[in-house]
């Protein structure tokens, strides 16, 4: 069974229970590795901060060691907060990217801190920088084209790199902004589904073509937790549920427990875990594919772009390879 649309991965380069950053960072090699040949178009990696579980922090450098390691697969960010960086800054880093590696590197850019306000302070960022969002992609785009919109200030490198940028966002303004710059639109519903139909509508009503992009393009963000067997599938899920639980609540100073964990789950407490992850493929591979069909036709979708949030790093790839096999993607 084949999708009709392109699949492309999420990897929030985890760091598993047990792990070092380490190891998790070289799982996130072996996981692009292994895309690669299965036939996934592109992996993005989000910038988080202050996160224990997530090492995608340093957004580029991360893309830059993948890149390194692999030999065709688009790397790209999805994506930047913008308002943490100076469009210039993040025209030099992605423009040395895409000098190193050409026709590979893209950038997805978001207007939220990506963290907390504590850990934002400490990025030394104006707590304003948000309001200037567009205006600041514009300049970006500028950086990464041969007309800097700052007079007398070029990147280099990333001067005319044309590097290929994208509007991230869970809501109606990221729609718009992705519109009215004729840029691609992915909508975060992998974590944040409340508003992904109307916002979707939105930029295909008021997309306007530009010079890197002539009609609306749309990416949407699904999670999958593929197994062998059901009963497999609905173990792993309910890991995933319980260690959402335990990262939003905690009893004092300890971690919940796996019994407390799913008495919260099983409370109306735990229906905004439930919702956040509402779009999700979990089965067998046939089910998870059933699942992404119709995803993909209610989110008026021209991509998907996949997150595994399965905790036991074997499970974790196994659902990307069965999605892979079950798709088509590892026999193209």
């Amino acid at each position: 069974m084949s999708l009709p649309l392109p699949l492309s991965v999420l990897d929030l380069a985890s760091v598993g229970k047990g792990e070092t950053i380490k190891e998790g960072l070289e799982a996130s090699v072996s996981l692009a590795q292994r895309a690669e040949g299965w036939g996934f178009r592109r992996i993005w990696y989000a910038e988080h901060h202050n996160m224990r579980s997530i090492a995608s922090s340093a957004t580029s450098v991360l893309i830059g060691h993948v890149a390194a390691n692999t030999e065709r697969i688009t790397l790209g960010a999805g994506g930047v907060m913008l308002p943490n960086h100076s469009p210039l800054q993040v025209a030099e880093q992605f423009g040395t990217l895409a000098t190193l590696h050409p026709g590979r590197i893209e950038l997805g850019l978001g207007r939220a801190p990506g963290t907390d306000q504590q850990t934002f302070a400490a990025l030394r960022r104006d707590p304003r920088a948000s309001d200037r969002f567009p205006q600041d992609v514009q300049e970006l785009q500028g950086f990464l084209s041969e007309e800097s919109l700052v007079p007398g200030v070029e990147a280099f490198p990333g001067q005319g790199t044309e590097v290929p940028l994208s509007i991230l966002g869970s809501s109606l303004y990221g729609a718009q902004v992705a519109a009215v710059l004729g840029l691609p639109y992915v909508f975060a519903s992998h974590f944040a589904p409340d508003a992904l139909e109307q916002a979707v509508a939105v930029y295909r009503r008021e997309f306007r073509p530009s010079a890197q992009l002539g009609a609306p393009h749309v990416m949407a963000g699904v999670n999958v937790v593929a197994a062998d067997s059901a009963d497999e599938a609905a173990r792993r899920l309910r890991a995933v549920q319980r260690t959402r639980v335990k990262q939003f609540l905690r009893a004092g100073e300890r971690t919940l427990t796996d019994d407390e964990a799913d008495a919260v789950l099983d409370m109306p407490a735990g229906e905004q875990v439930r919702s956040m992850t509402r779009f999700t493929a979990a089965g067998t591979p046939d089910v998870v594919t059933r699942y992404l069909e119709d995803f993909a036709a209610r989110a008026d979708a021209d991509e998907l772009i996949v997150m595994c949030p399965v905790v036991d790093r074997a499970g974790w790839f196994r659902s990307f390879e069965l999605l892979a096999e079950q798709t088509g993607l590892a026999a193209a």
